[in-house]
């Protein structure tokens, strides 16, 4: 084959000629060079980044062989290994009733309306939030786990609200629901082994429907007051009844102390009287006079005495000159001269 040799056309590029690119790119040279820099690239792929909260699972040929914490990492490439990366610490949500679209919900009726343990129809709508707990479980074990929650959190609604009445799930008994709502959908998890974990479930809505709203929710308020006045009665009796008891403690203790005192009062005159037995029983007529006499010091503790002479009448021999200033004078009647009786001796 003769090869025939073109000139390069002035001011053209050589690299561009047809033939030497060809002579290029059948270079064992050029060959090697591509293969190595795709085995480069091969091996550089298998290079992955686990963020904070994230757990990285690696396969080898489709089996299992390692879980990774957060940071950087490297598993060989496909075919040989893969890697999956799970957020774990993301707090998940999932709606049961109803769905957010922005700022406003739109009720799912299908999901909402149920009937409740006394076959009166309910609208309940719940809220979820999850966390997953096993990675493993999460990606291989079931096929959708998020779709069996919402299956699950279904089952256990309607499971709970069937149980109870439409009045105990309304009222007093709705913090009791969504417990059990917790438990059983916990439980149902746990048995499909989704690797979820229900960290709340509250009932945002228990509502009968539009047609008797008005009327539940009327009792609904009743039961409210009914519960608000039997708390100011509680109150009202823990504030009364510890008062009537601290009186009447004061009472009893007054009593008791008024009896005290008046024992002591009585021993003490008992033992008085018969100290001045003993002592007239020494000597009566002393103590008789001595008697006598600290009566008449306490009857006339505060009187004003005047003293007269006996056997004279009327009130000239007196003249009140220290009483001048008063505005009436006292009268003094003279005293007449009386015999002394004895008391009767004490036995």
């Amino acid at each position: 084959m003769i090869r025939q040799n073109k000139p390069i056309e002035p001011g053209g590029n050589p690299f561009l000629n047809p033939d030497q690119l060809s002579r290029l790119l059948r270079s064992p040279r050029l060959i090697w060079i591509l293969v190595i820099a795709v085995m480069i690239l091969w091996l550089l792929s298998g290079i992955y980044m686990v963020g904070p909260g994230e757990r990285g699972i690696v396969l080898t040929f489709g089996k299992l062989t390692s879980q990774s914490e957060s940071g950087l990492h490297y598993r060989l490439p496909a075919p040989i290994q893969s890697n999956y990366v799970v957020d774990v610490a993301r707090v998940r949500t999932a709606e049961i009733g109803y769905r957010s679209e922005g700022n406003d919900q739109r009720v799912m009726l299908e999901e909402a309306q149920m009937l409740t343990g006394d076959e009166n129809m309910v609208v309940v709508q719940l809220f979820i939030q999850y966390l997953v707990s096993d990675p493993v479980l999460f990606l291989f074990h079931v096929r959708d786990a998020e779709t069996v929650l919402k299956s699950s959190a279904e089952i256990a609604l309607r499971s709970t609200v069937g149980q109870n009445t439409i009045d105990f799930t309304m009222t007093e008994g709705r913090v009791q629901a969504q417990d059990q709502v917790k438990t059983i959908l916990q439980k149902l998890l746990d048995q499909y082994q989704t690797g979820l974990l229900v960290t709340e479930a509250r009932l945002l809505a228990v509502d009968p429907p539009a047609e008797v709203r008005d009327a539940f929710h009327d009792v609904v308020r009743a039961f409210e007051d009914r519960e608000r006045l039997v708390k100011e009665s509680e109150g009202y009796a823990e504030q009364v009844v510890p008062a009537a008891r601290g009186e009447a403690a004061q009472m009893v203790l007054e009593a008791e102390a008024y009896r005290e005192q008046r024992l002591i009062r009585a021993e003490g005159d008992a033992a008085r009287f018969l100290a001045l037995l003993a002592e007239y029983l020494k000597a009566p007529e002393v103590m008789r006079e001595r008697l006598y006499l600290e009566s008449i010091e306490r009857v006339l503790k505060d009187a004003t005495l005047f003293v007269l002479e006996s056997g004279q009448s009327g009130v000239l021999p007196f003249l009140p000159l220290t009483d001048m200033n008063t505005t009436v004078a006292p009268v003094i009647e003279p005293v007449q001269p009386t015999e002394q009786t004895e008391p009767t001796p004490v036995p």
